[in-house]
């Protein structure tokens, strides 16, 4: 290849990277948002969330469409070929924790707009939240610095959230049976927590096409032992 070609491929490649990374940061403050809404009972917070859901939609057809003339024009292989296809995998990803945001604040809305009392207060999902949204700010920088070992830390913290929600849980289902007014809005945060749940999930995946960018291996359904071990080989 042709070094100003080649030139125009990096330009080409570094600009997709970029743009997933801009996509990532609105998604980001989507979650954010949501939370906040979520903890203040901010109903305008929660209507821009639900608004703005759209900007991320637009992000991932452009991204999908970059990456599309990319293969088609330029038939990348190796590292290249894996960096188009981490990217296209990442980018569904954030657009289902996008939706996952505007979910977070359609619940919102329900729970503080009909302003019930009986409503369940749970610091348990603000703090799962965070931790969500710590994964995802950790699984960009890992993708931005192509770092596998910060990735695999997320890919740890997933454990976390499933804890947490298996205990929030629990805590809604005492609730409930304690108390049969705080049903609807036990349903709502347990919808929530499960939204909260997903994000999690969605950001150890970006995490894992990290580790597959950078080795060229696929670490998905293995144990996180088993990617401590691939992601410390040479």
């Amino acid at each position: 290849m042709p070094e100003h070609i080649s030139r125009q491929f990096d330009a080409e490649l570094e600009g997709v990277r970029a743009r997933v990374l801009q996509m990532g940061g609105l998604v980001e403050t989507q979650i954010m948002s949501a939370i906040e809404a979520l903890s203040s009972g901010n109903l305008a917070l929660a209507d821009q969330v639900i608004a703005d859901d759209h900007r991320v939609n637009a992000l991932e057809v452009a991204i999908d469409e970059e990456c599309a003339h990319v293969i088609a024009h330029r038939q990348p292989v190796a590292s290249d070929l894996r960096m188009i296809m981490a990217v296209i995998k990442t980018i569904t990803d954030l657009e289902r924790i996008g939706d996952e945001a505007a979910k977070i604040a359609r619940m919102t809305k329900l729970i503080h707009g009909n302003d019930r009392l009986t409503a369940p207060r749970l610091p348990e999902v603000k703090f799962v939240g965070d931790i969500a949204i710590d994964m995802l700010k950790r699984s960009l920088d890992a993708f931005a610095r192509l770092d596998v070992m910060a990735a695999t830390q997320v890919v740890k913290q997933d454990r976390l959230v499933d804890e947490q929600f298996r205990g929030i849980l629990r805590q809604l289902i005492t609730f409930m049976m304690e108390d049969a007014r705080t049903i609807s809005s036990s349903i709502e945060i347990l919808f929530i927590a499960k939204a909260i749940e997903r994000i999690g999930d969605h950001a150890k995946n970006m995490s894992e096409y990290v580790v597959y960018l950078v080795k060229g291996k696929d670490v998905r359904h293995i144990s996180v032992e088993q990617l401590e071990a691939e992601a410390a080989k040479d």
